[in-house]
C-alpha cells in the first residue's frame, strides 16, 4: 500500500460562506483555518494547498470573550522611527473588522510560504453582502 500525495491541480475546490454574527472570534477562526488548509479532506497533504475558499460575512458582529475588547492590542509598524501604531481589539473591530478577522485566522496557519497562499482564499466582509454569488457558496457544515 502506497501513501497518497495530492498534487495541486487535482484537488477540487469548494466555496463556503460563514455568518460571523454572534460567534466567538477565536473559535470561528480555528474552523476557518482548518477549511483553508484542507485538513477536513481525506486528500490532505501538508505541503500542498488542498483547502477550500471561505467567505465571511457580518465580520463586524463577531464576539470577543473576556476583556479582550479593551486589553488586547494589535501593532503595526511603518518601518520609520516612531512609526509604531497600536490599537485595541475594540477599535479594530469598529474601524476595520476585516483586518481583525484576517489577523486571527493568519495566526492559526503555518508560518511559511504556503500560509501566504492560503490566506488569499479567505474573503472577509463586514456587512451581510458579498460579491461571490457566482461561485455558489455553501454554508459551512457544523461537523468541521
Amino acid at each position: 500500500m502506497k501513501t497518497y500525495t495530492a498534487r495541486p491541480g487535482e484537488v477540487p475546490r469548494e466555496w463556503y460562506v460563514v455568518d460571523a454574527e454572534g460567534q466567538v472570534l477565536g473559535r470561528l477562526a480555528t474552523k476557518i483555518a482548518t477549511i483553508l488548509r484542507g485538513k477536513h479532506k481525506t486528500r490532505f497533504t501538508p505541503h500542498v494547498d488542498t483547502g477550500d475558499f471561505v467567505i465571511v460575512v457580518n465580520a463586524s458582529k463577531v464576539i470577543l470573550t473576556g476583556r479582550k475588547m479593551e486589553q488586547k492590542l494589535y501593532h503595526r509598524y511603518s518601518g520609520y522611527p516612531g512609526g509604531l501604531k497600536s490599537s485595541t481589539a475594540g477599535d479594530l473591530l469598529k474601524n476595520d473588522p476585516e483586518r481583525l478577522f484576517k489577523h486571527a485566522v493568519h495566526g492559526m496557519l503555518p508560518k511559511n510560504r504556503l500560509s501566504r497562499r492560503l490566506i488569499k482564499k479567505l474573503k472577509v466582509y463586514s456587512g451581510p453582502e458579498h460579491p461571490h454569488s457566482a461561485q455558489l457558496p455553501r454554508p459551512l457544515p457544523d461537523h468541521i
